[in-house]
């Protein structure tokens, strides 16, 4: 399976074993990582039967002002910025992210921020016969969730899962 991590994240695949299938022919994602995922399986030529979107980074139903806002925190205080996004994205667990915690830069959280889901996209990979699955934490403090459902479940199979955040657990 190839994945790809969160932002500022390296190595959390662990906590999503659950969701997680273990074939050569899988593609899987968390976070900022969906992101990625999902373009690297679209622009694939190579055999990918399933595609895992773990908490998918959903912003484009955020004003202009709210992404602004969010990099400009980020370029004043860096490390400050990173200890809260770390408690959202572990909220509600208790989950210590810490030992995961890599260097994220300006240019991937504008990169994250600034990503638009294209549903025209998702068909297509549906199109070629992959399966595409969905998970979202009902209290995710990173995106709203219920805005990302509404997004994903009239494309994909996409779970709901009340009680858990963006890290589903």
């Amino acid at each position: 399976m190839r994945y790809f991590s969160g932002f500022a994240l390296k190595g959390e695949e662990q906590f999503f074993q659950e969701y997680l299938i273990d074939s050569e022919f899988t593609v899987a994602g968390f976070s900022y990582g969906a992101q990625q995922a999902f373009e690297y399986v679209y622009n694939s030529k190579e055999r990918i039967d399933r595609l895992i979107l773990l908490s998918p980074a959903f912003f484009q139903n955020h004003k202009a002002s709210f992404i602004r806002t969010q990099l400009r925190y980020f370029k004043a205080d860096e490390e400050a910025y990173t200890e809260q996004f770390l408690k959202n994205v572990s909220y509600p667990s208790s989950s210590d992210l810490h030992p995961y915690l890599s260097s994220g830069s300006y240019k991937e959280l504008e990169a994250l921020l600034n990503y638009v889901w294209d549903r025209d996209k998702i068909l297509e990979l549906k199109r070629r016969g992959v399966i595409i699955e969905v998970f979202i934490g009902a209290d995710d403090k990173i995106v709203e969730a219920k805005k990302s459902f509404e997004f994903f479940s009239n494309v994909t199979t996409t779970y709901f899962f009340k009680g858990l955040g963006h890290l589903l657990n």
